[in-house]
């Protein structure tokens, strides 16, 4: 078998003839770019798919954070809404307790403005007198009955924040602890009125014993 001719040094290597296996250089490199053409590709297509990846992770985060949120909101509002309901009927509840309040002290009122002695010629004094201190007495306990409801401060001193709202001031530094002075004032305001219905009604008995003696 005659030996196979070698190439020259000058030969490109591309014309190399077959190899064992039948393939050729320009073959083998067409091979080689197909491989690397076939791992670009893939590259590109792992790419792709890490980027969508990326993106449904992302998709799945926000609705995760949609789930969350929407679930602390209407948990959120759910209580509140129920706070809402139970303070509106507690504040119509107190509203009605206020106008039932302002009905009763503006009706006492009109009957303490009502009482005028000087209209008691000629009637049972005494029997006049026993209504308008009946009726002082009925206002009285209606004031301390419902002043302490009026306030919204618990602990708070309704009646002496009654007291300021009518022009009287008080030392809140002392006023857990009243003095003598405070307890004179007190029973002189409560006192007053009977005081002056007394001043009046002697008055009254002076001028009908002035009027049955003068001939």
């Amino acid at each position: 078998m005659p030996e196979r001719a070698r190439p020259s040094s000058d030969e490109p290597l591309l014309d190399l003839p077959a190899d064992e296996n039948g393939m050729s250089a320009e073959a083998l490199e067409n091979q080689v770019q197909k491989a690397q053409e076939a791992l670009l590709s893939l590259k590109r297509q792992q790419d792709h798919i890490e980027r969508q990846k990326r993106e449904l992770e992302e998709l799945s985060r926000r609705q995760e954070q949609l789930n969350l949120g929407r679930t602390e909101m209407v948990e959120k509002f759910t209580r509140a809404i129920v706070v809402l309901e139970r303070e509106s009927y507690g504040a119509r509840k107190r509203v009605e307790m206020l106008e039932s309040i302002h009905e009763s002290f503006s009706a006492h009122m009109d009957a303490l403005e009502a009482i005028n002695p000087k209209t008691w010629d000629g009637l049972d004094i005494n029997k006049e007198l026993n209504k308008a201190l009946s009726a002082v007495d009925d206002a009285r306990a209606e004031y301390a009955t419902n002043v302490p409801k009026i306030s919204l401060e618990s602990d708070g001193d309704s009646s002496d924040a009654m007291a300021i709202s009518a022009g009287y001031q008080f030392d809140y530094a002392h006023e857990a602890q009243k003095d003598f002075l405070y307890w004179l004032k007190a029973g002189f305001a409560f006192t007053l009125p009977l005081i002056i219905l007394g001043v009046i009604f002697l008055l009254v008995l002076l001028s009908s014993a002035s009027h049955s003696s003068t001939p």
